[in-house]
């Protein structure tokens, strides 16, 4: 078989099959992970690809690029007080677990701190892309959405220094060159809409693509993974959104979701292959149900313990932004793979911590009223660029008929 027919197998069913089963509440990532495993068991080291490989990563980058876009700094700012005691029990909570896995499993303490970042770390990219089928209403969705990205901008933070902490120097230099790209990033974007896009009209979205995937690169070379500098570009360019108001456009959000919507499943597919097979064990079904049986319950507790006592919502209400906040998908992938080739994590470990996110990842779309969807089709009229673009278009007249005769 040639190797084009089998791209195109490989693409009709990561974009296909996995939406048909949505049907079934199977979230499509955790389909596309399932593929990836099952081509690793059946083709072994051939699936890693390179093709494949820059696939995944435009899937990942983009993902990141876009939760950046995400982030409003001042509705954040607004509820300043409540996200900062959030961000205090978040902190508590990694510490804890951080501690525990030091403790109890043998891990040195920065595999200790990348696995509970691991574990307690919520996946916000695809957690906002789910708000809209699982039932919230706005004020919900607001604090899902805040507490998502509050936690995220912490666990980017700490695992940038988590990862470069081994050596005080390379932390050091590190630090330089992440300051100086955030310094570069926005005269990056204002030098390429002073001198390029008025001379390329609409090529405001591969410009933000290439920057986005030019600081992923530069974070991954100063070993940070590539979702660190792809969500720093994303978030530079929704702060220049006043300066350069098409950059960080309803439109490029639009496009950029359907960018990242095309990739990502290849993400998930490679993410599948990399699972190593001494990870597919009874000892660790075995552990990774214990971490979600303990974990997953506690971590819900916790969110609608604070959304008691600090709001005095309804059970109701409160336990379903917890049930939101569960999936730790694509945090836990990067971090279980980030452990297990850099920091030799047990292959019981790995396989334990990817079952864990399997189950995570299922809850809300068992437990909320609809399926988890990376690109939601009927979604109600809500806060997404591409919500409110229907919404225009069916507010407009319709166009007369063309009389030809």
């Amino acid at each position: 078989m040639s190797n084009e027919l089998v791209y195109l197998l490989l693409i009709f069913g990561l974009l296909v099959i996995p939406r048909a089963l949505q049907r079934f509440k199977l979230p499509a990532p955790i389909t596309c992970l399932l593929f990836g495993v099952g081509a690793m068991l059946a083709f072994g080291d051939r699936t890693h690809d390179p093709v494949i490989v820059l696939l995944s990563t435009l899937g990942i980058s983009s993902l990141f690029l876009f939760a950046g876009l995400e982030v409003d700094l001042r509705a954040l700012r607004k509820q300043l007080g409540p996200l900062l005691a959030h961000l205090v029990v978040r902190a508590a909570s990694l510490v804890g677990v951080g501690w525990l896995a030091w403790r109890y499993l043998g891990l040195d303490w920065q595999a200790a701190a990348l696995v509970a970042l691991a574990l307690l770390t919520p996946s916000t990219g695809f957690i906002l892309d789910t708000l809209e089928r699982l039932g919230l209403d706005e004020e919900e969705r607001f604090w899902v959405t805040s507490k998502a990205i509050a936690g995220e901008l912490m666990a980017l933070a700490a695992l940038f220094v988590v990862l470069q902490a081994g050596d005080m120097t390379q932390l050091g230099v590190s630090s330089l060159a992440m300051t100086a790209m955030i310094i570069g990033l926005p005269l990056l974007f204002v030098a390429l809409g002073r001198w390029v896009v008025p001379h390329a009209p609409g090529s405001e979205f591969s410009l933000l693509v290439m920057v986005g995937m030019v600081a992923a690169f530069i974070t991954y070379k100063l070993g940070v993974y590539y979702l660190v500098g792809a969500f720093v570009a994303g978030l530079v360019a929704r702060m220049l959104r006043l300066r350069m108001p098409r950059l960080a456009s309803d439109d490029n959000m639009h496009a950029l979701r359907l960018f990242a919507t095309f990739f990502v499943p290849f993400y998930f597919f490679h993410a599948g292959t990399e699972i190593s097979r001494d990870a597919l064990t009874w000892e660790a079904l075995g552990l990774g149900v214990v971490l979600t049986l303990v974990l997953v319950p506690l971590r819900i507790g916790v969110v609608w313990l604070q959304r008691r006592l600090m709001f005095g919502e309804q059970r109701r209400s409160s336990l379903k932004v917890a049930l939101a906040l569960s999936p730790t998908l694509v945090f836990t992938l990067v971090l279980a793979n980030i452990l297990y080739v850099r920091f030799d994590l047990p292959a019981v470990l790995f396989g334990a911590l990817i079952l864990y996110t399997v189950l995570n990842t299922l809850l809300p779309s068992l437990v909320l009223r609809a399926p988890f969807d990376v690109d939601p089709i009927d979604a109600p009229p809500a806060s997404h660029p591409e919500d409110r673009m229907r919404e225009d278009a069916a507010a407009r007249p319709p166009r007369p008929p063309v009389i030809t005769g």
